[in-house]
């Protein structure tokens, strides 16, 4: 039901785009408060960024702060991760995921969850 892309490989410094579309019948995305995670090799998933369901609240991780920005289209059952000024260490696999209730950082709390997309940063 979800489905991330965008990923793909850039220079430090440079920019990525990612989409997470939403898809299904049963599944209502503006019901829905729509986070981003990464997982770099070798590591935990880690919290990057979180959007509530008509945009108005919005966090992000420490690490991402100023240089990624989210945003959703509920017209289009889209989440967005505009990154930009990317470094060598935002290299991970992107996973979009979806949760009724909760904006948190906890991976383990989101119930909706879409095959990643791995984002490469070269130095």
């Amino acid at each position: 039901q979800l489905q991330a892309s965008g990923g793909g490989l850039v220079q430090t410094g440079g920019s990525l785009r990612l989409s997470c579309a939403a898809s299904g019948r049963t599944f209502t995305f503006s019901d829905y408060i729509m986070g981003w995670f990464r997982q770099a090799p070798g590591q935990e998933r880690e919290f990057v960024s979180t959007i509530s369901k008509r945009g108005g609240s919005i966090n992000y991780s420490n690490s991402v702060k100023g240089r990624f920005t989210i945003s959703r289209d509920n017209a289009k059952n889209t989440v967005y991760l505009q990154m930009n000024s990317l470094k060598p260490e935002d290299t991970a696999v992107y996973y979009c995921a979806a949760d009724r209730l909760y904006m948190g950082t906890r991976d383990s709390a989101y119930l909706h969850w879409g095959p990643g997309t791995l984002v490469t940063v070269s130095s």
